[in-house]
């Protein structure tokens, strides 16, 4: 993944938190399906994770890293990189017995 996040911009303010740490609390967040703002105290504040998520989902970095990591994943399972196929599957939701007006 490391190819994919964008290193600090050279000159102004230097970088606080490494980018490997936004990265840990980005995917912290997402696993755990929590709020941004209950981030455990030991990674970077939620603000600068949140901040930094958005602009590389805007950016279409995270899409990337998935589809770089999928295919990476289908090739040592010696697979094609891409899938050939999808299995879409759908339920019908039964409704009551009676049909007509229930009043």
């Amino acid at each position: 993944m490391e190819p994919l996040i964008p290193a600090p911009k050279q000159g102004g303010r230097p970088a606080h938190w490494e980018r490997r740490e936004i990265v840990n609390a980005s995917l912290y967040a997402l696993r755990a399906g929590q709020s941004w703002r209950l981030l455990p105290h030991d990674l970077p504040p939620w603000q600068t994770v949140y901040w930094y998520f958005r602009r590389w989902r805007n950016e279409g970095r995270w899409e990337t890293i998935q589809e770089r990591l999928r295919a990476q994943a289908r090739r040592q399972q010696g697979r094609e990189e891409t899938p050939s196929a999808a299995v879409l599957d759908s339920q019908t939701v039964k409704t009551t017995e009676k049909g007509g007006r229930v009043g």
